[in-house]
This record gives structure tokens, sequence and C-alpha cells, in this order.
């Protein structure tokens, strides 16, 4: 009989051991398809309002800086490239007559490496420096940088500087004209 009741124990300890052990049932489970989007964005060039490149002498060169310009694209695109190009109208003083006038020709440019950058790709200034300036024209636009590959969204700044080789002919006054940046 003892040997019964240590067989009986012994089996109801396994049992509850067994019971212990028993792996616990799973909780129940739900999923739920999440979506999100990214937007399309724009692709922008802003530039200053502005500037006073300063004075100088006929025959003499004004140089100055334009002030910082931003390409910001936003278009989210797999390829991620534009090119920033720069044209400038006549710059005149008084009545425009050819000796109140500096054409786009007679003022070079230089964009300068970039002063900030963000996102992937390539950036590229057009003319990284003073030995790289390029006349303007009011016709053919001039390359002021570039960005190649990348993917999403990115943006680039530069501080460009204009070169005015004042015609000897010119005559004294405040001239005014436009530099005009483009991005695509």
């Amino acid at each position: 009989m003892r040997t019964a009741k240590i067989c009986l124990a012994g089996a109801a300890a396994a049992a509850m051991v067994g019971f212990l052990a028993a792996p616990a049932a799973a909780a129940p489970t739900d999923t739920t398809d999440t979506t999100f989007e990214v937007l399309a964005g724009t692709l922008d060039i802003v530039a200053p309002a502005t500037a006073d490149l300063g004075d100088g002498a006929p025959g003499g060169v004004i140089t100055g800086q334009l002030g910082v310009v931003t390409v910001t694209d936003s278009r989210g695109a797999a390829d991620a490239s534009w090119v920033a190009s720069v044209t400038a109208s006549v710059f005149q003083t008084g009545g425009g007559s050819p000796p109140e006038t500096v054409l786009p020709e007679e003022i070079d440019y230089w964009s300068g490496p970039a002063t900030a950058t963000t996102g992937t790709g390539t950036f590229t200034p057009g003319q990284a420096a003073a030995g790289d300036a390029q006349p303007l024209s009011s016709v053919t636009p001039l390359t002021a940088f570039t960005h190649s590959g990348g993917t999403g969204g990115n943006t680039a700044s530069w501080n460009p500087t204009l070169d005015v080789n004042v015609p000897l002919d010119s005559i004294a006054g405040v001239y005014t004209g436009t530099v005009t940046h483009s991005v695509a």
C-alpha cells in the first residue's frame, strides 16, 4: 500500500509539473494594413530681391556678391536632377543712351562653391572660382549650378559674384538692371 501511495503521489506530482509546464495559449491577434503618402512637391529657386554691387570708375571693374541664391527641390523624384541658369538684362542709367548702358556681356558671373546643401546626389557649381567667371547674356542662359542624381528632396545655396567691366565711355549714374535665376 505504501508503494501505491508513493506511486500515486509521484504520478500526481508529474501531472502537476506537466500542467505547469504546458505552453500558454496564444493571445488573439489581428493586423492593420497601414498606408501613408509622400507628396510630390515643387522645384523652386529664391534669389535676393535687390543687390548693390558697389561703385567704380569708367574703365574699371566693380565686383560684388549678389546674395544667397537657393534651389529647393521637394518633388520627391526618383531622379532629383536639376539645372539652375542665370541671365541678365541691360543695365541703364538716365535715358539709356549708349554711354548710359552696360550690356550683360560686360558683366562676368561666377557662382562659387555651395554655401549649403542637403540631400543625396552631386552638387556642382557652374563656375567654382573667380578664374572660371563667364559673361552673362540676355539671350543665352549661363549655367549657375547643377544637381545630378540623388532621389527625393534636396537643396543647394550659393552666393554668386558679379564682375562689372565698366565701359570706358560710361557716364556717371546709378545703373539698374535685372539678374534672373531660373531652375528646371
